[in-house]
């Protein structure tokens, strides 16, 4: 694939949130547009649904696209309720999620993040994920953005909500995948 066609990047999402982030994170390097599709809710391993869900966008867009899952692991319950912590947030609210934690002394989870990334109809789509370890805590800062109230990174005393965006994006799951992205665009340019 030429350079000029990596300049810009379709994002499938219709969360102006991850949106934002993403842009953040990628500014100067990749324009990043969004592109709300209907996708079907899939399920499986975070890998297997990342690829599943690329390989339907870009066959729908006819082009190059990336799409993104973020999972929220519980070492106590064997890293669920990784890709379904969609639904178990909005069912259960941040204090639901706690209170799935109640009887468990390990409290520790970890943000996973997948971005696949397809060239386009009948290529397969390519997988980078990054992780944050953390801990699950009581709700602090704002509850606009999923979970991140209640998820504590490892080596700060803030939530992920509470932190400024500048540092958040610069040590978070969603960084620490586009970071990968971006080497293997860069090197795809060479």
């Amino acid at each position: 694939m030429a350079a000029k066609e990596l300049r810009k990047l379709v994002f499938v999402t219709g969360n102006k949130h991850k949106l934002a982030e993403v842009q953040s994170i990628l500014a100067g390097t990749i324009d990043v547009e969004s592109h709300k599709l209907d996708l079907p809710e899939l399920q499986g391993t975070t890998e297997e649904i990342a690829k599943q869900k690329c390989k339907m966008a870009a066959e729908i867009l006819n082009g190059p696209c990336i799409t993104e899952d973020t999972c929220l692991c519980f070492n106590a319950m064997k890293g669920l309720p990784g890709p379904y912590i969609k639904w178990f947030n909005e069912l259960l609210g941040h204090d639901g999620l706690n209170r799935m934690l109640v009887g468990f002394d390990d409290k520790s989870a970890y943000a996973l993040c997948t971005f696949a990334f397809c060239k386009g109809p009948g290529h397969e789509p390519i997988i980078f994920e990054g992780k944050t370890p953390g801990k699950i805590v009581p709700s602090r800062g704002p509850t606009d953005f999923g979970w991140d109230a209640v998820f504590e990174p490892d080596g700060y005393d803030q939530t992920y909500a509470e932190l400024p965006k500048a540092i958040k994006n610069s040590i978070s799951h969603r960084f620490r995948a586009l970071e990968k992205l971006k080497e293997y665009l860069s090197d795809e340019k060479n």
